[in-house]
């Protein structure tokens, strides 16, 4: 059985450049009314931490807006997921430009004290967007990917309700963050863990349902809708060694392609599903969750994404959050599959959070 879970990191480019009215409130916008149109929900991994920053330093006036539209997404049945970008933090506004504690950028290598603090403070301001003190999300994605060294952090996160994680794409590698999630490659579609995200644990407390991937030869990551996008934003002024590190995780005869409904063509997302589709008629009673990933900064071809979606329905794949689906995961932890149960279409009312 397969269901489909889109999520979008809702946030503007990492070093604070860009308008959030373009980059994010009327993404989102179209977004929200494509999936409404289609009657189903996505996941907006909200970026707190940038938000709150550009909120005390009042240098954005739609931060309203965006504040406004996270409560909208809430209120109409969107999951909020926890999204963190902690190099944002102790940022300050400066000459006109963003000033960002870059010694904070993996979550993960801080201590447990300062993970706390930040996990505090970020929920605690989304919770005031919100207008909900009791809010927790369920689900949370690290930023850049970052959820390594796993075990502090997971901790902390759990402390607070979080029981999903979805940073992990398969194949991938960071040199310069010594990000390694090749080792997750040999696991299934999701699985429970406690210290380790790559390492499957039956009694783990969390449950990681990775970006899905494919790993494809290098030239497949080159098409002209992709290389649109770029993709070297903050190179600039990085030592040759931290340069080099990155070219060399891209520089792989197999690369792990995501399934970014924002960056693929639509021939590459319904050739993807496709291929699990395929599997999928030969191991029914495995429960196969695919994660796709979006940004809002990134979202400008909503026709693709229409049309997927007609695909999607046509198949019968539900698309689903991961609230809808967590009892499902929970069943992780009684053995390596799930069987298939009956599942709402796309064409069939989504469930509220």
């Amino acid at each position: 059985m397969i269901d489909c879970i889109f999520t979008i990191d809702y946030e503007i480019y990492g070093d604070g450049t860009g308008s959030l009215k373009d980059l994010v409130f009327e993404p989102a916008k179209q977004l929200k009314g494509l999936f409404e149109k289609w009657n189903v929900r996505f996941v907006s991994f909200v970026e707190v931490a940038e938000f709150e920053k550009v909120d005390v330093f009042g240098t954005d006036p739609a931060i309203g807006l965006v504040k406004q539209q996270i409560r909208d997404l809430y209120e109409s049945g969107f999951e909020i997921g926890l999204h963190l970008h902690p190099q944002w933090c102790n940022a300050r506004y400066d000459h006109g430009r963003w000033v960002l504690d870059v010694t904070e950028y993996n979550l993960c290598t801080l201590s447990q004290k300062r993970i706390a603090e930040i996990v505090e403070r970020s929920l605690g301001y989304l919770r005031n967007v919100l207008e909900q003190p009791d809010f927790s999300p369920l689900s949370f994605r690290a930023g850049n990917w970052l959820f390594q060294p796993t075990r502090t952090a997971a901790r902390v996160l759990s402390d607070h309700g979080i029981k999903i994680d979805s940073s992990v794409f398969k194949g991938g590698v960071q040199r310069n963050h010594q990000l390694d999630y090749r080792p997750a490659l040999k696991n299934g579609y999701y699985w429970p863990f406690t210290d380790n995200a790559n390492e499957p644990n039956p009694g783990g407390t969390w449950i990681e349902v990775p970006i899905h991937t494919e790993m494809v030869p290098f030239w497949q990551m080159t098409t002209s809708k992709r290389m649109s996008f770029g993709g070297n934003v903050g190179m600039a002024g990085q030592s040759v060694q931290r340069k080099l590190n990155r070219a060399l995780d891209f520089l792989r005869f197999r690369y792990p392609r995501k399934f970014d409904f924002c960056r693929m063509t639509l021939a590459e997302m319904t050739s993807m599903v496709e291929r699990v589709i395929q599997e999928d008629a030969q191991q029914p009673k495995l429960y196969r969750p695919l994660v796709a990933i979006g940004h809002t900064k990134d979202l400008n071809d909503l026709q693709s994404i229409d049309a997927f979606l007609a695909f999607l329905g046509a198949k019968g794949i539900a698309v689903r959050t991961f609230m809808d689906i967590y009892s499902k995961l929970a069943q992780c932890k009684r053995g390596p599959s799930v069987p298939a149960s009956s599942g709402r279409s796309l064409f069939e009312n989504a469930s509220r959070m």
